[in-house]
């Protein structure tokens, strides 16, 4: 069994479901501490944050991950059971394997085996775990970003190992990712019985061309490096249960992934005309902001991580901002350099998430690559 393998193994074997760590960092402190590693505890209620750094100066480098893992559903529809991890196929099963414990073992062991090979070696090198990102992401590397921030001090380069791939390791890289809106729409009306249209406001007669022409919108072209900026309805609720009556009101989640063309200010002012131009005035909205889109233009990081994907991995990526969000969101406006880059992500969050196991050592000597690119060179 490799390094990285047993390390999968010993990580995804702990439950640690959202936010709860169940000693994945602690068992990562006991590998890195002895090899001269700093440690440093951010805790916020039941969340755990941890960051472990090994020199100084620049130039910097720190991975980024999370431990926290999403609930498994239903245990008698897997394989093998989601805290069990097993084998079939070439491939390792178990609930976290491809997001991300997978990826944290390949650069916990990347930053063993260099540290190991180069005990003084120049610049920093780091690893950021944290216990929420699956969840609410409120006590999690937001947080440390804002010590950061009050510190003055930040990696110069920031390499997640969100699952990025598609369809082969390493044909992917994200170099940004796109915004997260959500929003909660309440449209209030007159309730009344159905016979009398005369004697109530229908809500729901009101939302629907609103949402006709909201959903129609083209809110951006998008650029090279971000699809245009759209908008899904997620949850549409009216309604009191009876065939008879018209709803007092209709309530509406929408989630907007939007691009730098599109910032969250100018959707807000569009939608809010929106809701004017189809006479909806008696509304209540509340706003969510998840994260701002980023990018982070071409750097040392970019090189590092193109020639090493190309040199262990035989792959030419697509550099996109495609996804959801990821913690990235909260290191890249420090000014520091922020990539993604990780296993497949054909399974993640589904039963039976499970990663090829060569994967995970052919990651691993990828990051490790990566590293002594920016550190050794």
């Amino acid at each position: 069994m490799s390094k990285v393998l047993d390390l999968t193994t010993e990580l995804t074997a702990r439950p640690s479901v959202t936010p709860d760590d169940a000693g994945c960092q602690r068992l990562i402190v006991e590998r890195l501490q002895p090899l001269g590693f700093n440690v440093e505890w951010f805790l916020c209620g039941e969340v755990s944050n941890v960051l472990f750094t090994r020199g100084t100066g620049s130039p910097s480098l720190w991975f980024l991950g999370h431990t926290d893992v999403v609930p498994s559903g239903p245990e008698e529809l897997w394989t093998f059971l989601p805290f069990h991890p097993d084998q079939k196929d070439g491939e390792l099963y178990g609930r976290g394997v491809a997001d991300m414990k997978g990826a944290v073992a390949a650069m916990v062991v990347a930053l063993e085996t260099f540290a190991q090979q180069h005990p003084e070696h120049g610049g920093q090198m780091g690893l950021l775990l944290t216990s929420d990102e699956e969840g609410k992401a409120v006590d999690g590397i937001v947080r440390v970003a804002e010590v950061l921030r009050q510190r003055g001090n930040w990696p110069d380069h920031c390499l997640v190992g969100e699952p990025s791939s598609q369809a082969t390791l390493g044909d992917t890289v994200r170099v940004g990712r796109r915004g997260s809106i959500y929003v909660r729409l309440k449209v209030n009306g007159v309730q009344g019985h159905t016979a009398f249209p005369e004697n109530l406001d229908n809500p729901v007669h009101r939302m629907a061309p609103f949402l006709q022409d909201l959903v129609g919108q083209q809110w951006d072209a998008g650029d090279e490096d971000f699809p245009a900026s759209h908008c899904q309805v997620a949850s549409l609720r009216a309604g009191t249960g009876a065939g008879n009556v018209t709803p007092a009101n209709v309530e509406m989640l929408i989630n907007f992934r939007n691009g730098p063309g599109s910032p969250v200010d100018s959707i807000q002012e569009r939608f809010h005309k929106l809701l004017h131009q189809h006479g909806i005035e008696d509304y209540r909205v509340e706003w969510e902001v998840m994260g701002e889109p980023f990018r982070s233009p071409a750097g040392k990081l970019r090189e590092a991580v193109i020639g090493a994907v190309g040199d262990i991995l035989h792959q030419s990526p697509e550099l996109n901002t495609g996804g959801g969000t990821s913690d990235g969101r909260y290191i890249a406006p420090l000014g520091t350099e922020v990539l993604e880059l990780g296993l497949l992500n054909t399974s993640i969050h589904q039963v039976d998430e499970r990663t090829p196991v060569a994967d995970l050592d052919r990651l691993y000597a990828t990051y490790y690559d990566i590293i002594r690119r920016i550190l050794a060179s």
